[in-house]
């Protein structure tokens, strides 16, 4: 409980830093887009990287089997989901809802989180846990809001993602023991240091644009129930029956619990199809994540 807690101080004082450098104006909005492309193109990559070097070959037999099966899964559920609820919505707000249930934002909330609660062995599982995501973002996804899925695109585009090629080099290096020297691992580790505060960082500057008055409604409500309580309830149920360990449960059920993914307001924005909702939708399941992730590690680590 103790070291939940920290936990949870931490990376809330580290939201509250990105929060007051954007309110007081010490950054400008131009640094949202620097922050997230140095965390996703370089510094999160050296972490998943080094999270396969301190890793054993038997986890991957196992458990990383085990937890790419869950999330084919869990992207599956979150499909079927996604094309038939809210259907009394705008056909805008349903590609919004139903885009932002298959792409949560485990990808850059997620990965902090799982290596605070699990270590280094949840950040290994976690890379594993976002491939299938990472391939419906670029399929399924992008076809709820152009209407075109490109599959040699959507190939390309995985084969080539930062986060995929360091995932698989991190893979290939644990499983055929491959020596990696101390001057090069080094630089690694300590880049790969600065995911946790730079991406909570990021999110604080992203919270820093609420506009209260206008922030939620029904919609927004119920969604935000499925997405950080009913998807990881059920994903937590399903793996209670499987024959999964510990850790693969809990890494599953706590990047189910991600809100939704700050892709959903760049698609609307750029096919047009009612970005000020997609907005309202990510920064308020943003906001209500904290207290979940931090009431779902309580029952992960019972």
């Amino acid at each position: 409980m103790q070291q939940l807690i920290s936990l949870e101080f931490n990376l809330f004082s580290m939201i509250a830093v990105g929060f007051l450098l954007r309110r007081m104006r010490l950054m400008g909005k131009e640094a949202e887009g620097i922050i997230t492309d140095l965390v996703i193109y370089v510094i999160l990559p050296c972490n998943i990287f080094n999270s396969f070097l301190s890793s054993g070959p038997d986890t991957l037999a196992s458990d990383c089997l085990a937890i790419l099966l869950v999330s084919i899964g869990i992207q599956v559920l979150s499909l079927i989901y996604g094309k038939f609820a809210f259907p009394k919505e705008t056909p805008d707000r349903r590609r919004n809802l139903a885009y932002a249930m298959i792409c949560s934002n485990a990808g850059f909330l997620g990965n902090p989180v799982a290596e605070g609660v699990f270590g280094s062995l949840g950040l290994m599982l976690a890379s594993i846990y976002l491939i299938p995501q990472r391939i419906m973002m670029w399929s399924e996804g992008l076809a709820i809001y152009s209407g075109v899925s490109d599959k040699r695109a959507t190939v390309r585009r995985v084969l080539t993602h930062p986060c995929v090629v360091a995932c698989i080099l991190g893979i290939l290096v644990m499983v055929l023991h491959i020596p990696f020297p101390d001057f090069l691992k080094n630089p690694i580790q300590s880049i790969g240091r600065c995911n946790t505060p730079l991406t909570m960082i990021m999110i604080g500057m992203l919270l820093s644009n609420i506009d209260l008055k206008h922030l939620v409604d029904k919609t927004i409500l119920i969604f935000t129930v499925h997405r950080l309580v009913l998807m990881p309830l059920v994903v937590f149920l399903i793996c209670q029956l499987l024959p999964v360990s510990k850790t693969v449960t809990g890494v599953s059920t706590l990047l189910a619990a991600m809100p939704a993914g700050a892709t959903t307001t760049m698609l609307a924005a750029k096919y047009g199809h009612d970005p000020k909702f997609a907005t309202r939708l990510v920064i308020f399941t943003t906001l209500c994540s904290v207290p979940a992730i931090f009431i779902w590690s309580l029952v992960l680590l019972r």
